[in-house]
């Protein structure tokens, strides 16, 4: 069950569906709008929403700020073969943010959504930097 939640503002919901399912391995939970729908992946909940006028989460906020998609923040899924994971979604016409990047606990490659926003794909070097390490 998850219990972390992320929003991320997609151009196109069910482009970004068929990227995190059929890519990354995530779950549809519902999808009872066009501009709203519920994924899961693990202990992480991702809910997509569309900017639109009507109310949630993709609404034009007070001020008049169109909610986008897009910039660095992000979420990391774990991978247990980066290069693997990189050759397979490059083969399927994904967008990276440059290209695998060595650090001191891990691995990193950073690929975008069909909206731009960034998934960060890590394997670990280090037991500690290992996701559900406490």
């Amino acid at each position: 069950m998850p219990s972390v939640q992320v929003r991320y503002i997609v151009d196109d919901v069910g482009a970004a569906i068929g990227f995190y399912v059929d890519q990354l391995g995530f779950t549809l939970n519902m999808h009872p709008a066009p501009a709203f729908a519920m994924l899961s992946r693990g202990e992480l909940r991702l809910v997509l929403s569309a900017p639109n006028p009507a109310p949630g989460g993709g609404q034009i906020q007070s001020g008049g700020s169109q909610p986008r998609p897009g910039g660095w923040n992000r979420f990391a899924i774990e991978v247990d073969d980066l290069a693997a994971w990189v050759g397979r979604l490059e083969a399927a016409g994904a967008r990276f943010r440059g290209g695998m990047v060595s650090g001191v606990g891990g691995d990193q490659a950073i690929v975008e959504d069909p909206s731009g926003n960034p998934i960060e794909l890590f394997q670990p070097k280090l037991p500690e930097a290992r996701l559900g390490q406490s």
